[in-house]
């Protein structure tokens, strides 16, 4: 058994999209169908991979923005946290708020998730992670057999999710990290929605906001 993944950085926020593979079936979970639909299939088919399934770790519109093409297009399930739908039916108003123009609406969740929800596909076992605060049903992905975190945008390489969008909560964010993600081993590798990679021991250490918080 092993598995592969290959990231994409797309779109006017630069969101970090993640394909998961099982290398044997190359069968492949897409985490966040972000902005650019064609590049996120022609990135599976460059590796000769299928993807089967979709998962957002939250709906703010530069993680969900192709979901409905790549739902269309490959007529795969996708799956959010139940609390989502609400920010989901915003998805044209956000465009509007950002300065982007009415933006088409995301695909129709085909499941919702819970806390400690397990996805599964062939050999790929993911554990969703309620971590709310950056946006209402916010989700971090746990691949436990690799120790790989996809964190979204609770928990970046020295700093956090922003808070002052609608739904947004500094206190419910810094209590997520610190109770779902913060007893994670150190060695745990985090993949976010944003940025670069680091890891949970790296954040533990010198996080200045995880270094500052006092409940």
């Amino acid at each position: 058994m092993s598995l592969r993944i290959k990231s994409l950085t797309l779109g006017p926020f630069a969101t970090n999209a993640y394909l998961v593979a099982d290398t044997e079936t190359r069968n492949a979970i897409l985490i966040d169908p972000v902005d650019d639909a064609p590049a996120i299939v022609g990135a599976a088919k460059d590796e000769g991979w299928e993807i089967k399934l979709m998962l957002a770790t939250h709906a703010h519109l530069d993680h969900v923005l192709a979901s409905a093409a790549i739902k269309e297009e490959l007529q795969i399930p996708f799956l959010i946290h139940a609390d989502c739908e609400s920010l989901l039916d915003e998805i044209p108003l956000q465009g509007m708020y950002f300065g982007l123009g009415k933006l088409p609406e995301p695909a129709k969740p085909d499941r919702l998730l819970i806390d400690n929800d397990l996805i599964e596909f062939d050999s790929i076992r993911l554990t969703s992670l309620y971590t709310p605060g950056h946006a209402p049903g916010h989700l971090s992905f746990y691949l436990a057999q690799n120790k790989i975190l996809f964190s979204g945008d609770s928990l970046f390489a020295g700093s956090i999710g922003r808070t002052d969008l609608p739904g947004g909560n500094h206190e419910l964010l810094m209590n997520s990290i610190m109770t779902r993600l913060m007893t994670l081993d150190d060695d745990v590798r985090v993949l976010p929605g944003h940025m670069g990679a680091t890891t949970i021991g790296r954040e533990r250490l010198t996080n200045p906001f995880i270094l500052s918080y006092r409940p």
